[in-house]
């Protein structure tokens, strides 16, 4: 992993831009490594408090870089002549006032919600009533040795089984969805697991379509096999406002000037959780760095010929949020903005690589890039897809030409180690340079006329993150949510042609086990990719829409 000052040195470049027909022509310096060092530490220090959208972290930060932007000079492209675009995120959920757990009959009694029980944040709402069942610990299947359901008959009871893993020799783990999965399929009207310590909602958030929660041991010992207990789920979403940050540099060209290119990057990261800060240097103030030192290097050089629109976007990790907020409504009209440039993740260069995604967009943007980055300097990706798990992706499917930046993923993506020392500033300094010679073409150059490229199609199920590893094997899938979730890995994102793809995986399911292995997060992922091949066939069992299904997948090569 390099430093800061290790990269090759800043080849610093002075591009000239058109301006008003019989006007002098304006040079452009793109960003220094030590402007974008410094944005990057200020965006990840701890004080914006992991800049979750919804947040106060999130909040600030975003106030912070549209002080940014009118401090170049840009003019506000948000809101009642603001820089902000506010939008409602769904930040967790939250208890309804009407969570009830009860048992009836001669020893009638109610359970403290908070204290004695709680929902599961996945839970289904609404109210069962039935007679209880205990079932061990609520394990079936061929990955562990007992079966607890043997000789039960839970059709329409509510089981009760232990949390955890049986400590029996030879008894695979067992997690929290399994045990959801096992007693749905074998007909339960609801599951409660009995814990030491009651969970928060947002631990236990994947759903399962099932009626859920978890009791006290305390709890648990006033219950006996046949008792009627009456239980009813009221959850509500947690929803606070977020903002996209905007700002206008108006086009320099009479004929030109109503156009306009956007240029992106989300600044929101994970947050903290359970008071671990996840700083998202280069997920993504990385990003956020350098669309803010491109903005300044145009107001600098007074315009481009096309006006430019500059966007900070909220919410890309609870799914594209703020990019599909703005295309819903856009600074200046869509069918003026001729292209969008996005940067996710672009401070770890790594062999000197840059990846390119979005070339088959539109004709030419291949073209542009590479005659921008010159020979030998950084060694260029280019990919024609425009699909992806970033926000780029919202203005594709809305017609729009996109290129998509970024250095890749890497061992600290979505973890807490993701910090700014470990940002290599003078090769994001050489990103700036090809990104600005980019963004010139397209905003002085002729207008890139729109090529659809299909998405791929997402198979059919059975009854940043790249999923890969240093072995070679290959999944194929980008993910959301930090390292370790605790509750499945949630799929953002599904690569074309991917083990994945032919599986049938597409984005929004939630992986419980691969290759019979829980996987209560990315590390679980790398692990069981680790212990594979190339070729390797495994077992997935997912969640889509709170289902359980089963697929194989035969893993392939990191391309």
């Amino acid at each position: 992993m390099t430093g800061r000052g290790s990269a090759f040195p800043l080849l610093v470049a002075f591009l000239l831009l058109g301006a008003a027909a019989g006007a002098a022509r304006a040079l452009v310096l793109p960003p220094t490594p030590e402007t974008l060092a410094r944005d990057v530490d200020a965006l990840a220090a701890p004080q914006m408090e992991g800049r979750r959208a919804g947040t106060p972290g999130g909040e600030r930060a975003a106030r912070r870089i549209a002080e940014w932007l009118e401090a170049a000079g840009l003019r506000p492209g948000g809101e009642r002549g603001t820089f902000f675009q506010w939008f409602v995120v769904e930040t967790g959920i939250r208890l309804g006032p009407s969570n009830e757990l009860a048992l009836g009959g001669m020893a009638a009694r109610r359970f403290d919600v908070g204290r004695e029980w709680t929902p599961h944040g996945g839970s289904l709402t609404g109210a069962v009533t039935g007679e209880v069942v205990f079932a061990g610990w609520g394990a079936a299947g061929d990955e562990w040795s007992a079966d607890d359901y043997a000789g039960l008959d839970v059709r329409g009871r509510i089981v009760i089984a232990r949390d955890g893993t049986p400590p029996a020799p030879g008894a695979g783990r067992v997690s929290r969805l399994d045990k959801l999965i096992t007693a749905r399929q074998h007909g339960a009207s609801a599951l409660l697991l009995v814990a030491d310590a009651l969970p928060s909602l947002q631990a236990t958030s994947a759903r399962v379509g099932l009626i859920s929660g978890t009791l006290t041991p305390e709890a648990a010992r006033a219950l006996k096999t046949g008792d009627r207990l009456s239980l009813r789920v009221d959850l509500a979403a947690d929803e606070r406002r977020a903002a996209n940050v905007v700002g206008i540099l108006p086009g320099t060209d009479p004929a030109l000037a109503d156009e306009a290119v956007v240029i992106g990057a989300h600044y929101d990261h994970l947050g903290s959780r359970d008071g671990v800060l996840y700083p998202g240097a280069d997920d993504n103030a990385s990003g956020t760095a350098m669309v803010v030192g491109l903005a300044r290097a145009w107001a600098s050089a007074g315009g481009a010929p096309r006006t430019l629109v500059v966007a900070l976007f909220g919410g890309e990790e609870l799914g594209l949020l703020g990019s599909r907020h703005y295309v819903r409504r856009p600074a200046l009209p869509l069918e003026r903005t001729v292209a969008m440039v996005n940067f996710d993740m672009v401070g770890r260069m790594r062999d000197r690589r840059l990846i390119v995604a979005g070339a088959d967009s539109a004709q030419g943007l291949a073209e542009g890039v590479t005659a921008a980055a010159g020979p030998g300097r950084v060694a260029l990706d280019v990919s024609g897809n425009p699909w992806g798990a970033s926000d780029h992706s919202p203005f594709y499917e809305a017609g729009i030409p996109v290129l998509f930046l970024t250095t890749g993923t890497h061992e600290d993506y979505h973890r807490p180690s993701d910090t700014a020392d470990k940002i290599d500033a003078a090769a994001m300094a050489e990103i700036g340079r090809i990104s600005a010679g980019a963004i010139e073409r397209l905003a002085g150059g002729a207008r890139p006329v729109y090529a659809r490229v299909a998405r791929p199609p997402r198979g059919p199920a059975e009854g940043g993150a790249q999923g890969s590893a240093p072995s070679g094997a290959f999944l194929g899938i980008v993910v959301s949510g930090p390292r370790a979730d605790g509750d499945g890995l949630r799929v953002a994102f599904v690569l074309p042609g991917s083990a994945a793809a032919r599986a049938g995986l597409g984005e929004g399911d939630v992986i419980v086990r691969l290759g019979g292995t829980v996987v209560d997060g990315f590390d679980d992922l790398r692990a069981v990719l680790r212990s594979k091949q190339p070729g390797d066939a495994v077992r997935v069992v997912y969640l889509r829409d709170g289902l359980a299904h089963t697929t194989s997948a035969t893993l392939g090569v990191r391309p």
